[in-house]
């Protein structure tokens, strides 16, 4: 019953912010709730405190024992959704699938896949060395197993 109540209270409190999104809500069984959220353009302290005061202002703690903690995903923390794609492009992602592991530039994003480009160096078609060649890969959202943004320090 608990468990429905915060549902509900923080699905109420992420519509009153259309550019925030759910990514993961977990309920131990001593009622330490756990809410990860992302947000189109980030997600702000305020906007922890906004999603968790939704909840835990509306529930009585007389009547409920409970803990809660509302965190945004983090910059190292991979992207599990395609609307978490859009407000990467144009940054370096590292994109794994069963067959391959691919590192560019984020692009463009398409109803079912993303494009990643990158330049690499290759033996050159005729002759000796090698030569930069711009290569470019279509990526369905299916085949990706991780997807996570490349941080540069």
């Amino acid at each position: 019953m608990l468990k429905e109540k915060v549902k509900e209270l923080l699905e109420q409190g992420l519509q009153e912010d259309p550019s925030l999104f759910l990514i993961e809500f977990t309920m131990g069984a001593d009622n330490s709730i756990h809410v990860v959220i992302d947000g189109d353009q980030g997600v702000t302290v305020n906007d922890c405190i906004k999603i968790s005061r939704a909840i835990e202002n509306n529930i009585d703690r007389e009547e409920h024992d409970f803990s809660l903690e509302v965190a945004s995903a983090g910059a190292a923390a991979p992207l599990v959704m395609p609307r978490q794609y859009l407000k990467n492009i144009g940054r370096k992602l590292e994109v794994r699938t069963n067959d391959n592991k691919f590192e560019g530039v984020l692009k463009e994003i398409k109803d079912n896949s993303i494009v990643l480009e990158w330049k690499a160096r290759e033996p050159k078609p005729i002759g000796k060395g090698k030569v930069t060649v711009q290569k470019k890969e279509e990526v369905n959202f299916s085949d990706i197993i991780k997807a996570k943004v490349v941080l540069k320090f």
